[in-house]
């Protein structure tokens, strides 16, 4: 026998009597409460009206050496940032930003405009440099900071002119240090990887690019290049060169056109599991599995062995030799190979690779080469 549920009536309510159980609640709160002056409620901590000053304060110092740059291709229009290199009228920007340019004009936030010329380009760091046609009488210059002394965590600006808007400043920290990102330039269908990228989650959209990365010091670390999102707008992963590849380049470009990069002649992955390295009969220590060797290039000359199958982490074979060190230096990941060859070696120089090969360890002698 089924029970049938029980319904009860709802209880009659006086609304008279609602009302002054309110009003009594409501003066119990207010006498509790402590005395709120009208000035406290809008009192700023201490510690985030400094903050904003010096924000206020490193923006008027940086932000007139900030530059829009607008470029006509034969293909169209687009526009990017930059920022003056130095008293003569360079200006740094990405390659990316001025590539196939026929004409480029340079707007300053003081409304002064001229035109430029490209005068040299990097297809691997992403950068190129600009002289201006005019030099504007108030020119003001932002000093390169030393990249190597930034710190996870560590505060930084991005001015630019992110969809046009121009002298727009975004602000955050640095996210993490020494990523490496595919440039433009190929050779055999290879691209080569940039070292010792700057990742933040400083805000960058596009028309932020070629614009500086800026310490609290007031100082350019670094130059911002590239983002990774769905949308096509800032998610909070952006990528900029370090001013030290850029103290490294530049010069170079306004000697010659170009930077000469010394050349290894191997292709790698840092996607190797501790699974894989064991299949591979790899030490489960870091190091760079060579996946391929360029035919004809300098580490095909010095002997080098690379594995069956392809780069991308599938079916790979054993065989390839294990880089561990570049002249004494460990080397843990492809990126920290690339990395210590732009900054330490030049083209022709001779280094010794420390590599792992058929379970033992060999020293072998590597003259670099040049990269075309």
């Amino acid at each position: 026998m089924f029970e049938s549920p029980v319904t009860q009536a709802p209880a009659t309510i006086d609304p008279a009597e609602i009302q002054k159980q309110v009003a009594i609640a409501l003066t119990q709160i207010a006498q509790s409460a402590p005395p709120v002056s009208a000035q406290s409620t809008l009192q700023v901590p201490v510690a985030m009206e400094a903050q904003a000053d010096q924000y206020a304060a490193l923006y008027a110092k940086v932000s007139p050496a900030v530059v829009a740059i607008y470029v006509e291709t034969r293909d169209g229009a687009g526009q990017g940032s930059g920022y003056v290199y130095d008293k003569t009228g360079h200006i740094v920007t990405n390659l990316h930003v001025v590539e196939n340019g026929v004409y480029v004009e340079v707007t300053f936030p003081s409304g002064f405009r001229t035109t430029a010329k490209v005068l040299g380009t990097d297809a691997s760091a992403d950068l190129a440099v600009l002289r201006l046609d005019e030099i504007p009488r108030d020119l003001v210059v932002l000093p390169l900071g030393d990249s190597d002394q930034l710190h996870v965590g560590d505060p930084v600006v991005a001015i630019g002119n992110p969809f046009g808007f121009a002298g727009t400043m975004t602000t955050g920290i640095v996210s993490a240090l020494g990523r490496a990102l595919t440039g433009q330039q190929t050779v055999n269908g290879a691209r080569f990887s940039a070292p010792d990228i700057i990742q933040t989650d400083t805000a960058i959209n596009p028309g932020n690019s070629g614009g500086p990365l800026i310490n609290m010091q007031g100082e350019v670390v670094g130059i911002n290049r590239a983002i990774i999102s769905a949308s096509g707008s800032s998610s909070g992963v952006g990528f900029s060169i370090s001013s030290n590849t850029v103290k490294r380049i530049i010069p170079a470009l306004l000697e010659s056109g170009k930077y000469p990069y010394p050349y290894l002649g191997i292709s790698s992955t840092d996607a190797l599991t501790l699974a894989d390295l064991e299949d591979l009969g790899l030490p489960k220590s870091g190091g760079v599995y060579v996946t391929a060797v360029v035919a004809g290039g300098p580490a095909a000359k010095a002997g080098l062995k690379s594995a069956g199958g392809n780069s991308n982490n599938t079916q790979l074979s054993r065989g390839g030799d294990f880089i561990q060190a570049v002249n004494g230096e460990p080397v843990a990941s492809f990126e920290e190979l690339i990395s210590y060859l732009f900054y330490n070696t030049e083209v022709g120089d001779e280094i010794t690779l420390t590599i792992w090969r058929n379970g033992k360890s060999l020293e072998v002698p590597l003259t670099l080469g040049e990269r075309h």
